[in-house]
C-alpha cells in the first residue's frame, strides 16, 4: 500500500468508526480530546498492527482484538456504574 493508499484508508476507517459512534456519542468537549485527530491516530495503529499479520490471520485477530475490546469497555462501563453508585 503506498502512501496515498494508506492515508485514504486510514481516513475511511476513521469515518466509518466516527459513524458508529453515533449509537452512544461522547462528549468530547470535556474529555479535551479531538475527535478526529484520535479516531485518524486508532485507525491509523489498526492498520499497522493488520500489516504485520499474515493476510489469512487477519479476521481471527481482528475478530479477537474486537472480543478483548468489548470486554474491556464493558468491565470498564461496570466499574463507572460502581463508583457513581458508590458517590450517590
Amino acid at each position: 500500500m503506498n502512501e496515498e493508499e494508506l492515508k485514504d484508508t486510514i481516513t475511511k476507517l476513521a469515518d466509518l468508526a466516527m459513524q458508529a459512534e453515533l449509537i452512544e456519542p461522547i462528549d468530547w468537549e470535556t474529555l479535551g480530546i479531538n475527535q478526529q485527530e484520535l479516531f485518524m491516530l486508532m485507525a491509523s495503529n489498526v492498520i499497522e498492527q493488520m500489516e504485520s499479520v499474515e493476510e489469512d490471520q487477519r479476521a481471527p485477530v481482528a475478530l479477537a482484538t474486537i472480543t478483548k475490546l468489548l470486554v474491556e469497555n464493558y468491565i470498564s462501563n461496570l466499574k463507572l456504574k460502581k463508583v457513581l453508585e458508590d458517590n450517590v
